[in-house]
């Protein structure tokens, strides 16, 4: 019995399918979520710079508008202090270590507002580069974060920086890129689940082809696949592989009755010949060897010329044969054999009446004349003596209309419909039923038809063949 052997995972095809697409998929998404982040953080930061800017314009106003004196100091710092309060996060918690402000004047002492130790902060703002009224990023050693910093200068050479960290927007960010993390891989996840699903499922319809396929055998061309409900791409494989099928099972059906036809027919001719053989070799009179001998090569040429008359039928139903095609004026070639047989009919008291009207065709001149002569040859062989043949040859409907007629016995009525098949032949033929059937494929292979016309008495067959394309003298 056959058994199906599991596939590991990796060598299934879903699996490379279902990557490549998950691959763009997370990098497509990985990209997008990248770009929402810069966005979201640059909203951030400009907030905040907003923010920086104005406060330090107002704590510059104060400090330039109020006199130095020993509450200057005070009230300077208190300024300070209410801008730190307004700095919240989403939980409402106050964080004074977020901001930081320091005031520099010339003979005075620094105003510092913000975390201790402060000289970390002064160190770092005094290596910095700072443009007057510009926002810029400062990393102070031992801060994790980074602070944006403004400084103002002072009509009186005096100035002020005012620093922020963002806690609150690095939190939201932090949160942010969790989430999309998060959103990302369980994204990412179904996305190759879908895919290899819907692959999954796509590619067992392929394999169901492949395991069909597998358990065919050159005596078992029975199994068929088995199409699915909606007319897609696997359903029209499953229907074309299906009729191909069907070719390859009468391809070999027809080859078994050839050859086993074909085997039955060579019996009796080789036989014949090994016997005649026999007896030359045994007899001594020469006379007798001789004809022996005769009958031999007698025998030998009918053998040629039913493996020869085979051949041809099998290679003009293959669509193999080789065609020599010439303009050739069918009612002349017609009326060249008739006078050939004429004789030959005239032997058995045949009546030959001829209606011949010029039909030009393209055809390959040997096989037409083969064709004719096997008709011919059949007329002499089957019509009991004195009988009545008719043969016309008409241009019709754009084809040239062969018709050889007879008021002989006939085709039995159950071989009307299949005298153009190998092997078919009547009960009391002593032929090998090969004629009408090199007839029917040689003139199929010229794009033509061959029939067996129903009639009251005899016999008629008709052939057709596409007239040729002849330009008359004036065009």
């Amino acid at each position: 019995m056959f058994s199906k052997k599991p596939k590991p995972a990796g060598h299934s095809a879903a699996w490379r399918i279902a990557i490549w697409p998950t691959v763009a998929f997370a990098l497509g998404c990985a990209a997008a979520f990248a770009v929402m982040y810069y966005l979201i953080a640059r909203d951030i930061r400009q907030r905040s710079d907003a923010w920086l800017s104005g406060e330090a314009e107002t704590l510059n106003d104060v400090a330039g508008n109020t006199t130095h004196d020993e509450f200057y100091d005070r009230m300077v710092g208190e300024v300070a202090e209410l801008a730190s309060r307004e700095v919240r996060d989403d939980s409402g918690d106050q964080h004074p270590t977020s901001v930081f402000f320091l005031q520099v004047s010339s003979g005075e002492d620094p105003i510092w507002m913000g975390p201790t130790p402060k000289e970390p902060f002064v160190a770092a703002l005094r290596n910095a580069k700072l443009v007057p009224g510009v926002p810029a990023s400062l990393q102070v050693p031992g801060w994790k974060k980074a602070f944006r910093v403004v400084y103002q200068e002072g009509g009186d050479g005096s100035g002020l920086y005012l620093g922020f960290a963002d806690v609150s927007g690095e939190r939201m960010l932090d949160r942010l890129t969790q989430r999309c993390l998060l959103v990302w891989g369980v994204s990412v996840v179904l996305g190759f689940l879908i895919t290899w699903i819907a692959a999954y499922r796509t590619l067992a319809r392929v394999d169901a082809i492949s395991d069909t396929v597998a358990r065919m055998g050159s005596d078992d061309l029975s199994s068929r696949l088995q199409e699915g409900p909606h007319p897609d791409e696997i359903t029209r494989l499953s229907q074309t592989f299906n009729r191909m099928l069907d070719r390859i099972q009468s391809s070999v059906h027809q080859m078994r009755i050839l050859t086993d036809s074909v085997a039955h027919d060579l019996k009796s001719p080789v036989t014949s010949i090994r016997g005649s053989l026999e007896v030359a070799l045994s007899s001594g009179a020469q006379g007798q060897w001789r004809e022996r001998v005769a009958e031999a090569i007698e025998g030998l040429d009918r053998l040629s010329q039913l493996l020869n008359t085979t051949l041809d039928v099998v290679e003009a139903d293959a669509g193999a044969l080789q065609l020599r095609k010439e303009l050739i004026d069918l009612s002349e070639l017609v009326r060249q054999l008739v006078d050939l047989y004429q004789p030959v009919m005239a032997e058995h008291r045949h009546e030959v009446v001829t209606d011949l009207q010029t039909a030009w065709v393209e055809a390959d001149t040997s096989l037409l004349h083969r064709i004719i002569a096997n008709l011919l040859d059949n007329e002499i062989t089957h019509l009991p003596v004195g009988c009545r043949v008719h043969i016309a040859v008409h241009p019709i409907d754009g084809e040239a209309e062969l018709t050889i007629a007879d008021n002989g016995p006939g085709f039995p009525r159950e071989l009307r419909s299949r005298a153009f098949e190998r092997f078919v032949k009547g009960e009391h033929s002593s032929g090998h039923g090969l004629g009408l059937a090199f007839v029917g494929a040689a003139i199929q292979a010229h794009g033509g038809r061959a029939e067996v016309i129903d009639r009251a008495e005899g016999a008629c067959v008709v052939l057709r063949l596409p007239l040729a394309k002849v330009l008359s003298p004036n065009g």
